[in-house]
């Protein structure tokens, strides 16, 4: 269910248009408390047609079911419980169930993308090579731009870490417009903090400091808290250093 802000993924941070349409069939004035199911599903046609009618199409192929055993891998990897490494093994199983049933679908990318964070700090090779399959996935999936702006992220911060500030903007700006449509403060903000420590890198002072000023006021719709809001502020410093070291 890649389009609802209800998906264990996280990617949407406001109710979507799917989302909407859905209430607005729960509160269609044709249903009322105590139908029957075969008498509320006698009716659905209808509503939808009416709410919906560019949704008026021949079905696609049916969507593989998915298992229990690969939900349960995904709950094992981005639960509270469990040591980092059995969170790391686990998403190596969400990855492996994808390939096994030849997936290219929101599933697919979501379980590189989980597994690329898990592994990022032990692994930088092998995480990006998960991200980049992670946006090849949702680049093939309509209407996956929120996704794709999450994956971006780390891709730009990746190019920072190498010292390619060019390509770390071009990406952090490209992603941009989809976290604003979505409202996906925390997003935004996190993206413009990476192309203010790349224009810092290029010397662009004036430009990296209205960056900044610009993430922080995203962060502070994003994130609430007075201390979380510090720490991101801290960490664009951490950033600035590492594209530093790197270049030298």
């Amino acid at each position: 269910l890649p389009d609802s802000v209800f998906n264990d993924d996280n990617f949407h941070t406001v109710l979507t248009g799917f989302d909407m349409l859905m209430l607005r069939v729960h509160y269609a004035p044709d249903l009322a408390s105590g139908m029957t199911r075969a008498a509320v599903a006698a009716r659905l046609p209808a509503i939808f047609a009416r709410l919906n009618p560019a949704g008026e199409r021949p079905a696609g192929p049916p969507v593989d079911p998915t298992p229990r055993v690969f939900v349960r891998a995904v709950e094992a990897a981005l639960g509270p419980r469990g040591s980092p490494s059995a969170r790391r093994s686990a998403a190596a199983r969400a990855v492996d169930i994808v390939r096994s049933r030849g997936w290219r679908d929101e599933r697919a990318g979501f379980a590189l993308y989980a597994f690329g964070r898990l592994i990022q700090s032990r692994d930088a090779t092998a995480a990006q090579a998960a991200y980049l399959g992670a946006r090849a996935a949702f680049d093939a999936i309509p209407g996956a731009e929120i996704q794709r702006a999450q994956v971006d992220l780390p891709l730009a911060t990746f190019a920072l870490s190498r010292g390619d500030a060019p390509a770390a903007i071009q990406i952090a700006r490209a992603a941009m417009p989809a976290a604003r449509r979505a409202q996906n403060a925390a997003l935004l903000a996190e993206l413009q903090r990476t192309e203010a420590a790349a224009l810092r890198l290029l010397g662009r002072g004036a430009e990296a400091d209205a960056a900044r000023l610009d993430s922080l006021g995203w962060a502070r719709y994003g994130f609430g808290s007075v201390e979380e809001i510090a720490n991101f502020d801290a960490s664009f410093r951490s950033l600035e250093r590492l594209a530093e070291v790197t270049q030298q």
